[in-house]
């Protein structure tokens, strides 16, 4: 099993690739190229990439991207996806006005 925190590991230069202008994360309208780039800058895992590009924070928080940046990230570094840390899921979910939540029936009203 690799190290992935080891940040001397060379990996090479970024080079551009055909495909870097595909949508990954949909939600946060984040490219592959960038990505990529945040790899071959030194963010070798998971949270960070998501900490610092947003991929996977979006509405559907990782569902439809999770396993893609993944994918994308495991290829940058010569690993198996399985080699990786997994990264948080959550419920996707969207914003509730507190004028919701504060009408329930049967509450006190001021």
């Amino acid at each position: 099993m690799n190290d992935l925190s080891d940040r001397s590991k060379d990996i090479g230069p970024f080079t551009p690739a055909p495909d870097d202008d595909e949508i990954i994360c949909r939600c946060e309208e984040i490219t592959k190229g960038e990505i990529r780039r945040a790899v071959h800058d030194g963010l070798f895992e998971i949270a960070e990439i998501r900490r610092f590009l947003r991929c996977g924070m979006g509405l559907c928080q990782g569902q439809t991207c999770g396993r893609l940046v993944k994918g994308i990230v495991a290829r940058e570094l010569g690993v198996k996806p399985s080699e990786m840390e997994p990264a948080t899921a959550r419920s996707p979910m969207r914003p509730v006005e507190m004028s919701i939540l504060g009408n329930e029936q049967g509450g006190a009203r001021k």
